[in-house]
């Protein structure tokens, strides 16, 4: 059964990821990018990790997707318009994509022994406890950039956004 439910929101994560990309409206993409999230959580509560999933939801589902859709509605972005594409993306485009994932496959077994295999539920490190330890000693100065990071590119759309309306 675990197998079944991993391959379901594999393909359902990766399915989403690619219509983030495909499409042409920006408030689409961004709710398939919660698509994304919500399937990442599933695959983490399979693996065991409760607290990791919950987060998933909460913080990234929830509030940086509360965040994206707020800065795409303050940019005030409409749908994409597409351009004609080239004769040599068209006749290239496909057998180069897969001549690079199958380089990339290559690589990744040569380079990579093979190791144990997961386990369903063996994950151990996914407490609350385990990741506030790791969180505010080991990751603390990664944590507090990141959160500088998010508050700059806040402070740049609302810049952009200020000159767009002026």
């Amino acid at each position: 059964m675990d197998v079944i439910l991993f391959l379901v929101f594999a393909i359902l994560a990766v399915a989403c990821a690619i219509n983030v990309v495909v499409q042409t409206h920006p408030i689409s993409s961004a709710l398939s990018l919660v698509g994304v999230m919500c399937s990442l959580a599933v695959l983490y509560l399979l693996l065991g990790a409760e607290f990791i999933a919950a987060a998933q939801v909460i913080v990234y589902a929830g509030a940086i997707m509360v965040l994206f859709v707020f800065v795409i509605m303050l940019l005030n972005a409409g749908a994409e318009v597409r351009k004609g594409r080239s004769v040599m993306a068209q006749t290239l485009g496909a057998p180069l994509l897969v001549a690079l994932l199958g380089l990339m496959a290559y690589f990744v077994q040569r380079l990579f022994p093979r190791g144990d295999s997961v386990r369903f539920g063996g994950f151990t490190g996914g407490s609350a406890l385990d990741i506030g330890r790791a969180l505010f000693t080991t990751y603390l100065l990664p944590f507090e950039v990141t959160s500088i990071l998010i508050l700059i590119a806040i402070i740049g759309a609302v810049v952009l956004a200020r000159k767009e309306l002026e």
